[in-house]
């Protein structure tokens, strides 16, 4: 679904900021492994895609482990490497019925256009709160057994 197709709310980093200031969960959808690198502080990851012999595929938990950990009416901000998958994540959540999600839509490292250069600055390039690591009860791991 293209930019303006969806009825999803598409932030700059600053604007998801504000929103996490006014109570949004910041919900990165990036890798283990992309997310372990450095995050928005405060961030939960659930990976939207995973690893699988060595290409990239839909993570067939990602709904479960989002019913397990957020309410339906949980206020959330999708964040991922560029905003690609976090938009598909959001529109997986609205179908869902999840009531107040919107997309960080620079992702972590930015915006891109087809050639490949940054259109606009993602979370890490505009100076907001980040941390590394896996995120301890925030993590995937962590998270992923509330599923079960």
């Amino acid at each position: 679904m293209r930019e303006g197709m969806s009825a999803i709310p598409r932030l700059s980093p600053a604007e998801a900021q504000e929103k996490l200031s006014a109570g949004y969960t910041y919900v990165d959808v990036r890798t283990e492994e992309e997310f372990a690198a450095g995050h928005p502080a405060g961030a939960y990851n659930v990976p939207f895609l995973v690893s699988a012999s060595g290409s990239m595929a839909p993570n067939p938990d990602f709904l479960a482990v989002m019913k397990a950990v957020f309410p339906k009416d949980q206020k959330l901000v999708l964040g991922c490497r560029s905003g690609g998958r976090s938009l598909r994540a959001a529109e997986a959540l609205v179908a869902e019925g999840y009531s107040a999600v919107v997309d960080q839509r620079a992702g972590w490292d930015g915006a891109r256009d087809a050639f490949g250069a940054v259109t606009e600055p993602g979370w890490s390039r505009v100076g907001l709160p980040t941390e590394p690591g896996d995120g301890g009860e925030r993590g995937y791991g962590s998270l992923s057994r509330k599923a079960r």
